[in-house]
């Protein structure tokens, strides 16, 4: 069994409209699988959908995480779980330091995984790995002392969605559109702060409707997303025949592209 298993999920708005139209996917530890679509195509909704957003109703489906059902648990028990997103647009946190939010999530994590019971990590051993991983991705000790996201700019809000990733070592990382706003050095860094981090212990399911994060972080499998569903499937080549001849190939006959 996946680490991750989605399983015919359908997901509508609050309204009832329905977005997400029956999802089978399964995603392991060491895998990164890359879902292509167009804007409108419902790959933000799953994506929100896999983390417990409220504002978007499960209708049909599970969610197997693990090999638990956590189709009805809340995002921090999501989270707790190792199940992570980093959003496409990070929000800001006035008044929390991007350090003592990240001392704060790992242990909330350690907590939940202890049975409830505190489990603080020592001070020298965040302190240690927050600046190794600061190193690696390029972040600034001053950033990291900056209220969360608070006038940052796109390529900086990324880094620290990376940084948290690095941080809490999630068992499978999901990436809306990591790559919106970000410059070529800054898709770099980050792209590299996410192959280091894939592996025996992590699985990536990136999403996205461009080629060019694909070129900094090859995918194992890519998920071709057209109006709310999987329409087809395949390797790295898969990305290049979108970037070649678009979408439009994969959109049956009458019916449109956004969802």
């Amino acid at each position: 069994m996946a680490q991750l298993e989605i399983r015919n999920l359908h997901v509508a708005l609050e309204d009832g409209t329905e977005i997400v139209k029956g999802v089978d996917l399964a995603v392991d530890l060491g895998e990164r699988h890359a879902i292509m679509g167009p804007n409108g195509s419902g790959k933000s909704t799953l994506a929100y959908a896999l983390m417990g957003h409220p504002s978007y109703e499960i209708t049909e489906g599970q969610i197997i995480f693990g090999g638990e059902d956590v189709t009805v648990l809340g995002p921090d028990e999501r989270a707790q779980a190792g199940l992570f997103l980093a959003f496409q647009h990070p929000h800001a946190i006035p008044g929390v330091t991007v350090t003592s939010f990240l001392r704060s999530a790992i242990n909330a994590v350690r907590k939940a995984r202890a049975g409830g019971e505190d489990d603080p990590i020592p001070i020298p051993e965040f302190r240690k790995d927050l600046m190794a991983a600061m190193e690696r991705l390029k972040v600034s000790r001053e950033l990291a002392s900056r209220y969360v996201n608070d006038g940052f700019s796109g390529g900086e809000r990324k880094r620290i969605e990376v940084l948290q990733l690095a941080m809490l070592k999630p068992k499978i990382a999901i990436l809306d559109e990591t790559d919106t706003g970000l410059d070529i050095d800054a898709l770099r860094i980050v792209a590299g702060g996410v192959n280091d981090l894939v592996g025996p212990d992590m699985g990536a399911l990136l999403i996205t409707h461009y080629q060019r994060l694909l070129n900094y972080i090859e995918p194992d499998f890519v998920h071709v997303f057209m109006n709310g569903t999987i329409v087809a499937n395949g390797g790295p080549e898969l990305a290049a025949t979108l970037e070649a001849d678009g979408y439009e190939a994969f959109t049956p006959a009458g019916v449109g592209g956004d969802a």
